[in-house]
């Protein structure tokens, strides 16, 4: 597999430490980034750079996308510069954006029509996953097209996964997402609690992060909560929109989801006061605590 081209379509927080583990495997990276410092630190470190996702997509054999809205996915894959006017045949695509389950199929579809295979492969494990190479990856389309990737994976993931045709790793991402906006809930909940208690919030995260009332989200983001660390591991603009994704799904499946729906209004409130562009663990600023 070492030999194989790799581009990389959005070097963002998580995509940009996908990139450094793909170099570190010895791969051949070539990148495109809409906004191009973004991927100087990358270039700096052997990666090459691409003026388009099509001209960073017209060599390889494998191209990665991880960009940040559903119109943002349309762009690189079917725009004017797009991955599908050069991806060349028997190349793969992986999707990792959390993205519309109906999108990946339509991706899929495409790209079987140019000889091309296709995955979508949304991850979760925020920054800190990315950056140690510990992401949780769910991926949907055909099996053999995962196997083939799963060394690859592999690099910068410890739980893969596969769930079946395409559309399915993101279906298993909304079942992500409506678990994380729930907890977060709880996390900020517990903590505005504990504070107006007047406790130690340290030992408060210390006594219940090991029991029935512990998860990732309060023992990775409640620390940094606490340190007035609201850098994001994940953007709340994107987390609204994955939200408006869960909602829409839920909708044609005639499921009610009103914690979700509590929770969307709770971060678009933030989103309203200007905190986009913060963690998802500024929810916390809701309680105004």
């Amino acid at each position: 597999m070492s030999q194989k081209k790799i581009a990389f379509i959005g070097t963002g927080v998580m995509g940009s430490s996908i990139v450094k583990h793909l170099l570190k495997a010895g791969f051949e990276v070539t990148v495109y980034n809409r906004t191009k410092a973004k991927a100087d630190p990358l270039i700096g470190l052997g990666a090459l750079w691409a003026d388009t996702p099509a001209l960073a997509s017209e060599n390889a054999d494998i191209i990665f996308t991880m960009v940040g809205f559903p119109k943002d996915v349309e762009e690189v894959y079917f725009g004017e510069h797009g991955i599908f006017r050069t991806a060349k045949e028997g190349s793969i695509v992986v999707d990792m954006t959390t993205s519309k389950p109906s999108l990946a199929k339509e991706i899929y579809e495409a790209a079987k029509e140019r000889g091309v295979r296709s995955l979508d492969a949304p991850v979760s494990g925020g920054d800190i996953g990315a950056r140690n190479g510990t992401l949780s990856i769910m991926v949907g389309g055909d099996e053999e097209v995962f196997k083939e990737m799963l060394p690859i994976f592999e690099l910068f993931g410890s739980n893969i996964v596969y769930h079946g045709g395409a559309g399915a790793g993101q279906h298993a991402k909304m079942c992500n997402q409506l678990l994380v906006t729930t907890n977060m809930i709880g996390v900020c909940e517990c903590i505005a609690y504990g504070m107006k208690a007047g406790l130690d919030l340290e030992k408060v995260l210390q006594s219940v992060s090991t029991g029935a009332a512990g998860s990732w989200s309060l023992s990775n983001l409640g620390p940094r909560i606490l340190k007035g660390d609201l850098d994001p591991g994940f953007y709340i603009k994107h987390f609204i929109k994955d939200m408006k994704i869960a909602l829409e799904e839920a909708e044609k499946m005639e499921l009610d989801l009103p914690g979700l729906k509590l929770a969307k209004e709770m971060y678009e409130t933030l989103l309203e006061k200007g905190y986009g562009d913060f963690g998802t663990q500024a929810l916390i600023k809701y309680y105004q605590v």
